[in-house]
């Protein structure tokens, strides 16, 4: 197959292009929600024209639904139920603007029910899954080629990975090196969080010891008081 590069021009990830198809995307959100309809931002746009914003009667539209598909390595509960009010200041108890996002946790082994009902989520979840336990002996490279031959071994996403194969390997390997790339920069920022609070705390304790010592106290008594000697 060759050696795969982490090409920064896939802009979709494997989720989007794995459910970028109207079949595959009624059956995840089926599997989720057990309803037979999809509501997305466009489909307003479709179901409505732009005269719509001038007329004076009311146009309705279908009740919409926010769900968010969590597949981090952060500890997540199945299920949970988040509010826009949460993040608000002051909590008065008239909401003015509410939005309520239905969060699923999609990690293999967590929501079994709703991964029974779509094939090509519990694979996707397999996938991660397996890529995630490949890397714990294997270069990501490797890790990635592994899970997917592993995969069509088994019938997983069979259709999917077998058509485009190389595609979704690039797409892995871009992803794996951005999340890769976001810890480092994440724990960077941590260190240079410490530093400065060390920092600060080194200036601060100076200052006190330059106050002891003004106000009569000797210096090996003044150091004495923060633990130096």
């Amino acid at each position: 197959m060759g050696e795969i590069n982490a090409n920064r021009k896939f802009k979709n990830s494997v989720f989007t292009t794995l459910f970028g198809e109207k079949e595959q995307l009624l059956e995840m959100y089926n599997a989720v929600s057990g309803r037979m309809l999809i509501y997305m931002a466009r489909e307003y746009e479709m179901l409505t024209n732009s005269k719509d914003l001038y007329k004076q009667k009311m146009v309705k539209i279908p009740e919409p639904e926010f769900i968010v598909l969590y597949n981090g390595k952060a500890d997540y509960p199945d299920f949970k139920e988040m509010r826009l009010s949460d993040s608000f200041i002051l909590h008065s108890e008239t909401r003015f603007l509410e939005l309520v996002v239905k969060v699923y946790n999609i990690n293999k082994g967590r929501n079994t029910e709703i991964a029974s009902r779509s094939p090509n989520l519990s694979g996707y979840a397999e996938l991660v899954a397996e890529i995630e336990d490949n890397k714990k002996s294997m270069s990501l490279d490797a890790a990635v080629k592994s899970a997917v031959k592993s995969c069509i071994r088994r019938d997983i996403l069979l259709y999917f990975l077998r058509e485009r194969s190389s595609e979704v390997e690039n797409m892995l390997l871009t992803e794996w090196n951005l999340k890769d790339a976001l810890e480092v920069a994440r724990e960077e920022a941590r260190e240079e969080e410490r530093e400065k609070a060390l920092k600060e705390g080194r200036e601060e304790e100076r200052a006190e010891l330059f106050a002891l010592w003004e106000s009569g106290v000797s210096l090996e008594d003044a150091k004495r008081r923060f633990g130096r000697l």
